[in-house]
């Protein structure tokens, strides 16, 4: 079975995940809003077009195609400062079948930064009949850790990774969580019904 993988969001309740511009509780889209302000120029992702898609970068859930623990490994190995304890939902890519789905390359050859528009070619139609899960990073990720890393610099962590992007909301009741310090294939629990 293909899976993708999410963060655990902070404040969780529910068995869906959905995206951000479709947030009820003024007080939870804040506190996820948050993060776009954090850099000049990324809060503009707030106001990014996803091509093929026709809709806004908030108008998606946003997956990782890889486990993990290779985004956790690479960061650990360069030399990074990370915790241990951060927790991902492991979801079936079927769980997906209902929405319209993209896998947004995010190369850097075309990446132009957070204000800038998504080229076209950088966006292809996926299901979970056509998606493979990746079993490696990309170089061009380990070699942005790197150069940050030893500059001292900020990172992002999921940067020149592809990404999975899912117009609709994405139930998560047959889901596990994972800790990304957990190698692909070790056993994790399955998340708790929700009430």
């Amino acid at each position: 079975m293909q899976y993708v993988y999410h963060k655990v969001p902070e404040k969780m309740s529910g068995k869906w995940l959905v995206p951000l511009n479709r947030l009820k509780d003024e007080e939870l889209l804040n506190l996820y809003k948050k993060k776009y302000y954090n850099h000049p120029e990324r809060s503009k992702l707030l106001e990014r077009t996803i091509p093929k898609l026709n809709c806004l970068w908030n108008d998606v859930v946003h997956f990782l195609p890889i486990h993990p623990y290779f985004v956790y490994k690479a960061l650990n190995d360069t030399g990074v400062n990370v915790t241990s304890k951060l927790q991902f939902y492991k979801i079936p890519m079927r769980n997906l079948d209902k929405n319209q789905n993209a896998l947004y390359l995010y190369e850097k050859e075309t990446y132009r930064g957070p204000a800038s528009p998504i080229e076209e070619d950088q966006i292809q139609a996926v299901t979970s009949a056509t998606y493979k899960e990746l079993t490696t990073l990309p170089s061009e990720t380990k070699d942005y850790f790197d150069q940050k890393h030893n500059r001292a610099e900020p990172m992002g962590m999921f940067h020149y990774i592809p990404h999975i992007l899912s117009l609709g909301e994405v139930e998560i009741a047959d889901a596990e969580v994972i800790r990304w310090n957990g190698k692909p294939n070790e056993c994790n629990k399955k998340i708790p019904p929700f009430y």
